[in-house]
C-alpha cells in the first residue's frame, strides 16, 4: 500500500500507554455493544464485565507507562494517514450528494481505555462509539490480526480503519439510530440479522473507500485487495465460532459470514456506488 506520503489526519488522539483507572462498564447500549464486540472475538463476555482495573499497582490514572517503540510510532503514523484518506474520500463522496462530512476522531490506547459507550479492552479489537464518534483501537490488534487471524498487510490493516469508519458513516446518515429502534422491538434473531446488515454495509462502505482512494490517489499495490479480503475473511462469524467453540451457530450471527463479508468488501470496491451497499433492502445477504 502507497501511504507515506500521504497527509497525516489531526484527527488523531494518543492515549497509548496512559493508564485507565478502576472503572465498570455503565449499562445500557454501551454494554450490549461491548459485550457483542466480546462475542464477536470469540471472548467471553464475562470477562469483560467483570474486569474491575488495567491500572498497575502504584500507577495513578493518566500516567504513561511504557515508551513508544519506532514500529509502533510507524503504525501510528500508518493510521492517521489511512484515517486522512478517508476523512478525503468521504468528504467528496458527501459533497457530491449535497451532504456535509463530518471528521470522526480515532484515539490510539494501550490495553483499555474509556470511551462514551463504556470502558473497553484492548481484546475486544478497534471499534466504533457512536456517543463521542470515535474510534478507538490498540495497535497491537495488528499483530493480531497478522497471527490470529491469518490476515498481514497494510491494506489489511487500512481496512479495519476503514470499516470502523463505514460505522461513523452509518452514524452520520442515521442508519445506525433506525437499526437500534427496530432491535428494541425485535426478538433476538431479528435484532442478530439487524446486526449482520448493519455489520455487512460497513464493509461494504470499505469497500466504497478503498475504490475512490485509489482512483484519486493510487494507493493501491499489487497483493492489497487480497489482503483485505484475507482480512474480511478471517473475521467472519462463522470462523470466528469455529476458532472459539468449535462449531457454527449461524442464527447468532452479528456481523456475517466470511463469505458474505468478503463479498460485500468487494461489492463496494468494485462499484464504488453507495447505493450498491443498501444491505437492508436486499434477501441474499
Amino acid at each position: 500500500m502507497r501511504w507515506k506520503e500521504g497527509r497525516k489526519s489531526e484527527n488523531v488522539e494518543d492515549r497509548r500507554g496512559i493508564r485507565v483507572s478502576r472503572g465498570m462498564m455503565g449499562g445500557g447500549i454501551g454494554t450490549i455493544i461491548l459485550v457483542l464486540a466480546a462475542l464477536y472475538f470469540g471472548i467471553d463476555p464475562s470477562v469483560i464485565l467483570n474486569q474491575t482495573t488495567t491500572q498497575d499497582a502504584g500507577v495513578p490514572p493518566g500516567a504513561v507507562t511504557q515508551e513508544r517503540s519506532d514500529e509502533e510510532n510507524r503504525m501510528a503514523d500508518f493510521v492517521a494517514v489511512v484515517l486522512a484518506d478517508t476523512e478525503d474520500t468521504w468528504h467528496e463522496l458527501f459533497r457530491s450528494s449535497g451532504k456535509t462530512y463530518q471528521e470522526p476522531k480515532l484515539v490510539l490506547f494501550t490495553e483499555a481505555v474509556d470511551s462514551a459507550c463504556g470502558f473497553a479492552q484492548s481484546a475486544m479489537g478497534p471499534f466504533y462509539c457512536s456517543r463521542d464518534n470515535k474510534v478507538y483501537i490498540d495497535l497491537q490488534f495488528y499483530h493480531d490480526l497478522e497471527t490470529r487471524f491469518q490476515a498481514p498487510g497494510e491494506f489489511a490493516q487500512a481496512y479495519v480503519i476503514a470499516h470502523e469508519i463505514g460505522h461513523h458513516v452509518q452514524n452520520l446518515l442515521g442508519i445506525s439510530d433506525k437499526v437500534r429502534s427496530l432491535q428494541q422491538v425485535a426478538d433476538k434473531g431479528q435484532a442478530n440479522e439487524l446486526s449482520v446488515r448493519l455489520e455487512l454495509q460497513a464493509d461494504c462502505l470499505a469497500g466504497i473507500w478503498a475504490h475512490h482512494a485509489d482512483r484519486s490517489r493510487k494507493i493501491v499495490e499489487t497483493g492489497d485487495i487480497e489482503a483485505a479480503l484475507r482480512a474480511a475473511s478471517s473475521i467472519g462469524d462463522d470462523r470466528l465460532q469455529k476458532q472459539s467453540q468449535g462449531y457454527v451457530v449461524p442464527e447468532s450471527f452479528t456481523h456475517g459470514s466470511s463469505e458474505q463479508r468478503v463479498r460485500w468488501f468487494k461489492r463496494g470496491n468494485e462499484t464504488g456506488t453507495f447505493a450498491q451497499c443498501d444491505t437492508f433492502k436486499t434477501e441474499r445477504l
